[in-house]
């Protein structure tokens, strides 16, 4: 077996090659002469910040020698907290995952430092450095002896949050693992776990569980409400939201249960219902006025929309000035205004024409790639261009008609949206004897990966 060299051996390689005196580098790297010969010499430890300086005064790039340190300091030696925890944040500053990974491993075998590498993940997650946050929360949650315990609840509530993905199938599992740990949250986060589960399976249309979910998120935070210190209320809040978002958020989403089972009269009515809760708060803080100011807007385009799926097109005027004011609501929008369109056939190219520039293919792209939101609004984008579809084919514009239904087939392949990809298909079948030879060039190859297996 090959021996690799230490970084003491590559720092000495370095002075030899480049013939400097101990004084000389120190005074390059900016190192006490005295701290630096005893680092040489093995009898001092190396710091993160010395092992910067020093890498830094040899040319190289910061982090080229982290994977040397973590096996030297953590993994042939006995590790130091001390040292450790800097390790761990320059590492996922600089994105060295598998430095992290590696470490972490060997260290977690004794459970020695289960809580500070837990803090260290919370620390990690509020900074949105996501993928070392979720390597050390699932290494907390396998080396977790308590199973019951609100650390344990916490860390899977993490890593279900971190695990979103594209796929539905993904998301499933996730939320199907993470959902036996909602009752060991404390009763406040509960809120915030709720609702989260319940976005991921509206996002999977499992509508059922939604409305399942949402009558137990405005149960629970009823309870709250009635029992809650009036102290407590501005004061220790471990819930992201204050108590009033997640009971009208439990009716904003039965209103969405109740949109798609078509019963729009009853989604007006819990429109009124959040409407209400946003009413009674008295002497609202700065935050809670912006929070009423969203659920309020959201109402606003909510009605709208209502009105246009019960058939009423006289609205939608009002609709699109509405949207000109709220252009971040304008992609999910008009997925439905067109669904509207499509359902009464109903002529919307005005509409589509004043807001051409803003769902035009390539922007709309890049909008949904340089979001933070990307499941959400790639599944707008991928049903935005299957009612395109249907619409420009029913309007016997059947090149362009063909062009957006390939354009949602290719999302809906890329995020391995069966559903999705089925629908294409099948509208594909009824005009294929349309399509331009490019077109059918690339329907084929989209159902040829489709067909590859998915262990390859």
């Amino acid at each position: 077996m090959e021996l690799v060299p230490t970084i003491r051996a590559h720092i000495e390689k370095y002075m030899r090659e480049q013939n400097l005196k101990l004084q000389h580098f120190s005074d390059i790297t900016g190192i006490n002469v005295g701290t630096l010969s005893a680092i040489l010499k093995g009898s001092r430890p190396m710091s993160m910040n010395q092992l910067n300086q020093i890498t830094s005064a040899m040319g190289l790039e910061k982090g080229h020698f982290y994977e040397s340190y973590g096996v030297e300091s953590f993994i042939e030696s006995s590790p130091h907290w001390r040292r450790l925890e800097p390790y761990l944040y320059e590492c996922a500053e600089i994105g060295k995952l598998d430095c992290i990974q590696q470490v972490i491993t060997h260290v977690t075998d004794d459970r020695s430092y289960i809580e500070e590498l837990f803090e260290v993940a919370e620390g990690f997650f509020a900074r949105r450095l996501n993928g070392a946050a979720l390597i050390l929360y699932e290494c907390v949650a396998d080396s977790e002896k308590y199973q019951h315990s609100e650390r344990l609840a916490l860390c899977q509530y993490r890593i279900f949050l971190l695990h979103k993905t594209l796929s539905k199938f993904d998301n499933l599992k996730a939320a199907i693992k993470f959902e036996p740990y909602i009752d060991k949250l404390n009763e406040e986060v509960q809120l915030d776990a709720i609702k989260d589960l319940a976005n991921i399976y509206a996002s999977i249309s499992l509508w059922d569980k939604v409305l399942e979910l949402a009558q137990e998120l405005e149960k629970r935070v009823n309870f709250q409400i009635k029992f809650q210190n009036k102290k407590h209320k501005t004061k220790g809040r471990k819930s992201f939201y204050p108590l009033f978002v997640y009971n009208a958020y439990a009716n904003l989403l039965q209103a969405n249960v109740s949109e798609d089972r078509k019963q729009y009269v009853q989604a007006l009515k819990y429109i009124d219902i959040y409407e209400n809760i946003l009413y009674e708060i008295k002497n609202p803080t700065k935050e809670e006025q912006d929070l009423i100011m969203l659920f309020m807007g959201w109402a606003k385009g909510n009605r709208y929309l209502y009105t246009l799926f019960l058939g009423d097109f006289e609205v939608l005027d009002v609709y699109l000035d509405y949207l000109d004011a709220n252009p971040k609501e304008i992609l999910t929008a008009f997925v439905y205004i067109v669904k509207c369109a499509n359902q009464y056939s109903y002529n919307i190219n005005y509409a589509l024409d004043r807001f051409h520039n803003f769902l035009d293919k390539n922007r709309l792209v890049n909008y949904v790639l340089g979001t933070n939101n990307l499941h959400d609004l790639n599944f707008s984008y991928t049903h935005l261009f299957y009612e395109l579809a249907k619409y420009r084919l029913s309007q016997n514009q059947i090149q362009q008609g063909i062009e957006h239904l390939i354009t949602s087939f290719e999302r809906s392949v890329s995020s391995n949206d069966d559903m999705m990809c089925i629908k294409c298909i099948d509208l594909y079948g009824k005009y294929r004897h349309f399509a331009s030879t490019t077109q059918e060039e690339q329907y084929t190859k989209l159902i040829d990966k489709l067909s590859v297996p998915t262990f390859q």
